[in-house]
């Protein structure tokens, strides 16, 4: 029998394009697909050939989201990294906070928030 592996997560996001954006930037990835999705919503699916994440934004009516209402229900998304500190350079030069920086056993990682409510945890294992 073959091992299990994620192939992808589905999150609720604010703006699919810029988060999508933000993490081809970042981690080379890129968009694998995007448009129409559940209920008249909209999704990005980034990442590369073997899983991805799919940022998906609801359809608004009158200002009321018809469904999966809440961004990003989750603790944070983890991405590992060949080197923690290029990586960082790049998330620094965008602006973005870096915080609760740790180096114990099995790697070094860092943490900021790419967008309201998603964050993102890096870690490099070399």
């Amino acid at each position: 029998m073959t091992t299990a592996y994620l192939e992808h997560t589905n999150i609720t996001v604010e703006n699919p394009d810029e988060l999508a954006s933000l993490l081809c930037t970042l981690f080379g990835w890129k968009v694998r697909w995007s448009g129409g999705a559940k209920n008249d919503g909209y999704t990005v699916h980034v990442g590369n050939d073997k899983d991805y994440l799919a940022l998906y934004r609801p359809k608004t009516i009158n200002g009321i989201q018809s469904d999966y209402k809440t961004l990003a229900n989750i603790n944070h998304i983890g991405i590992v990294v060949p080197n923690l500190d290029e990586t960082e350079q790049r998330v620094l030069a965008l602006n973005f906070n870096t915080y609760s920086h740790g180096d114990y056993e099995p790697g070094r990682r860092f943490y900021f928030m790419a967008q309201q409510n998603i964050e993102v945890e890096v870690v490099s294992y070399s």
